[in-house]
């Protein structure tokens, strides 16, 4: 008789416990990337080794397949410990989850590259904050392809990577300007990274400016074309998928400058100043962790389009500035010893005001939410 053969099952690893050892472990240098203005390269060596730059990628491609909620889960807690490892993270983060999320409910072409990320481990820069809907930079035609001439800002975590995800605009003869979107392996002949990142918070985040000099970009390489400054559904979709990973790291900031100024606050005489200081903090983050829940359902639930964009954008906004609001009453609930950089608040203080700078700012979201509500071409 010949045995039954016995399936091996695989334990489905617990994300969350190693995203919280992750977390221990890039506070011990988080202050002295911040003092030094460094890249935290030791820290995205731990994010490798431990699985994570793979985490958002399909098991069937051969990903960690991490849900959604918990990979927010996890840039929130390592943000508690280390903005800038949390916010490079994201920007990582949010274009592989993009593009799973866009393999799995639009059939789109990108299993190529998911399945890189997972064998290679690479390395995704996002250029698209500082592009958005415009782009910036030339696209030539040239034979077989075109010549990419652009500067690149606020390219976070590009001391480390792989690959830039960035786009140019081409004066398209017949159907006007044309914005381009591929992927530029940093090591191709033109590429260069500007040692521009002397900034006031996020300075671990190595968001240099990034210089494209005449590189040649096969025609085959062009994943997408779009018009230029227009709402387009890919937006839509990154919007969707990006933004509640981006501000969980906000969010994480928020929570280990409050934590860090209750513990200070519970060794002092209470009176009702400190209380009511207290109970305002509790209630700002109260908002901005909810606002952040609430963003996080609807890129698990929503499909993407104008309102689902309206909704994660009002989200963002609310999310951001109540994230900011607390870290400033942390600074008082702490008191005098929050001043010193050794509590880590004074650091949050500057890292969390990196909220207000990413797409969409303040005058565009409420732009595009009073558009929306009016009936009106949210392209107008």
């Amino acid at each position: 008789m010949s045995a039954t053969p016995v399936l091996k099952m695989e334990t489905p690893r617990d994300w969350t416990a190693a995203g919280v050892k992750i977390a221990e472990a890039v506070a011990a240098t988080a202050a002295a990337h911040d003092a030094e203005e460094s890249f935290v390269a030791d820290n995205f060596a731990k994010l490798r080794d431990a699985g994570f730059l793979a985490a958002p990628v399909p098991a069937e491609l051969g990903g960690g397949g991490i849900d959604y909620r918990t990979l927010c889960s996890v840039i929130r807690q390592i943000g508690t410990r280390c903005g800038s490892t949390a916010l490079t993270f994201s920007m990582h983060a949010h274009l592989v989850a993009t593009a799973a999320w866009r393999w799995k409910h639009q059939q789109a072409p990108t299993d190529g590259l998911l399945r890189r990320v997972a064998a290679e481990s690479l390395v995704l820069v996002s250029s698209g904050g500082s592009d958005w809907l415009k782009s910036a930079g030339t696209a030539t035609k040239v034979d077989g392809g075109f010549r990419i001439d652009a500067r690149k800002i606020f390219s976070s975590g590009c001391p480390a990577g792989d690959l830039l995800m960035t786009s140019a605009v081409y004066d398209d003869p017949e159907a006007g300007p044309t914005v381009l979107h591929f992927a530029v392996p940093f090591k191709a002949e033109g590429v260069s990274i500007l040692d521009t990142w002397y900034v006031m918070g996020m300075r671990g985040t190595g968001s240099h400016d990034v210089e494209l000099k005449g590189v040649f970009v096969p025609d085959a390489a062009i994943s997408g074309r779009r018009p230029q400054g227009t709402w387009h559904p890919l937006f839509h979709a990154i919007s969707m998928i990006a933004f509640p990973l981006i501000y969980s790291a906000y969010v994480g900031v928020a929570e280990g400058a409050r934590d860090a100024a209750l513990t200070m606050a519970r060794s002092k005489p209470a009176n009702a100043g400190l209380i009511g200081l207290t109970g305002e903090m509790q209630t700002a983050f109260w908002t901005a962790e909810t606002t952040l829940a609430a963003m996080i359902v609807t890129a698990e639930t929503a499909m993407p389009g104008p309102e689902t964009t309206n909704a994660i954008m009002t989200g963002r906004t609310v999310a951001g500035q109540a994230a900011i609001r607390t870290v400033e009453l942390a600074l008082e609930v702490a008191g005098g010893a929050a001043f010193y950089r050794s509590a880590g608040i004074e650091r949050a203080f500057r890292d969390v005001q990196g909220a207000r700078f990413h797409p969409l700012q303040g005058p565009a979201q409420r732009d595009l939410s009073g558009r929306l509500a009016l009936g009106l071409d949210i392209d107008g």
